[in-house]
């Protein structure tokens, strides 16, 4: 079984939205926008109460449009559904169960969860990863029979207003569905994501459409949109898709915060611990942004360091490892202007410092990769792409 370690960045990046895809699904699907009746307004802890207090409805099907600009159409190579877009269906179930199936010419995509775990199968590639998805530790403790009050909810509302702006319930009709539409922007060190939206059915509480949006564009670069949709029961044989036999298994294992969690548990927040096989690079200051924390993580096994800088969604992480045997030697290949990384994305190269690194460049953020000294950095950020490069060759 690969690892994240290993992990071609074109598909790691398609495991990432598959999973954002499936988090935002929940147990329904964001819808296009029509015309129709809208609700009558409302205080948004008010709409939200309702939305809570609605009873649940037993499954959502739905025919989907799936749109991702994420990353410059100049740099995907090939029709590939999850850095492209396509169209699809949906089956989501009440227990937590959600398939999203899209299809284009370079191949389908299969998306599979139970609320636990996700899969993803890339006909074009005939490769299926899968990852644990990270659980709410506090779900369990307390289960809620009913929703909040709106006191409370409103109480809630305005504590996340001290960091965020939050726009009031707009009255709409998503899908011919009279919903609610809400916009949360970050106030403050939110990086390149300028906003998100969501929207929820009035009568049965069911979100109905989901956006991402990225500074400086005024269209999301993420978006599910259903063209159709129905409620109802789903038979599980919906949620039973099989790989055909051959398939390569890819696991994308999650890091664990054990050893993170340690490290703050000591104050280790100027300094990493002495055990690590490398020299760290932490310098004080990077791309401008103060040195915030420094942790001892477990890499596979291995001793790491990750490194951030600055505060809130607009600072920089630097995650540092000894080169393994199977991380690809950047520095030997060929000098040209771009590396191909994998069917689907075409990755530019980047000299740092003499390193030629690969760096992922997406609207809301960008990811740097290169290897020096025996010693392998991963430089991550929602900043523009000149600052990651000059944080890069700041290490």
């Amino acid at each position: 079984m690969s690892s994240l370690r290993t992990l071609p960045a074109s598909r790691l990046l398609a495991l990432l939205v598959a999973v954002a895809a499936v988090a935002v699904s929940g147990v329904a699907v964001a819808l296009a926008a029509g015309g129709g009746a809208t609700p009558p307004a409302k205080p948004l802890a008010a709409a939200v109460h309702d939305a809570l207090a609605a009873p649940a409805v037993d499954g959502v099907t739905a025919r989907i449009d799936f749109t991702n600009h994420l990353i410059d159409a100049g740099s995907v190579q090939g029709s590939d559904p999850l850095l492209t877009g396509a169209k699809g269906r949906l089956w989501a179930a009440q227990d937590g169960h959600v398939r999203l199936e899209l299809q284009s010419s370079g191949g389908d995509v299969q998306i599979l969860s139970d609320g636990t775990h996700v899969s993803v199968y890339d006909a074009g590639t005939n490769t299926t990863y899968s990852a644990t998805l990270p659980q709410d530790r506090g779900a369990h403790a307390e289960p809620a029979d009913k929703a909040p009050a709106v006191d409370a909810i409103q109480k809630e509302l305005t504590r996340l207003m001290e960091h965020l702006d939050i726009s009031g319930a707009t009255p709409s009709n998503v899908a011919g569905q009279p919903a609610y539409s809400v916009r949360v922007s970050p106030k403050r060190d939110g990086g390149l994501l300028d906003a998100a939206e969501l929207a929820w059915d009035a009568a049965h509480g069911v979100p109905l459409r989901a956006a991402v949006y990225a500074v400086g564009n005024s269209a999301p670069v993420l978006e599910l949109a259903a063209t159709d949709i129905s409620f109802g029961p789903i038979p599980a044989s919906a949620f039973t898709v099989k790989p055909p036999g051959g398939t390569k298994q890819v696991k994308v294992d999650p890091p664990t915060d054990h050893a993170g969690a340690a490290g703050h548990a000591h104050g280790q927040r100027a300094a990493a611990p002495a055990k690590l096989p490398f020299t760290l690079a932490a310098p004080a200051t990077l791309a401008g942004q103060a040195r915030a924390d420094v942790r001892h993580v477990d890499l596979e096994g291995e001793p790491a360091a990750l490194v951030t800088y600055g505060h809130g969604l607009g600072g920089i992480a630097v995650l540092e490892s000894v080169t393994g045997k199977d991380d690809q030697p950047l520095a030997t290949q060929a000098q040209g202007r771009h590396h191909h990384d994998g069917p689907g994305l075409e990755l530019p190269a980047v000299d740092v410092r003499g390193a030629t690194g690969q760096q992922l460049d997406t609207a809301l953020g960008s990811v740097l990769r290169f290897s020096r000294g025996g010693v392998t950095y991963v430089v991550a950020g929602s900043v523009k792409p000149d600052v990651l490069r000059a944080a890069a060759r700041g290490l």
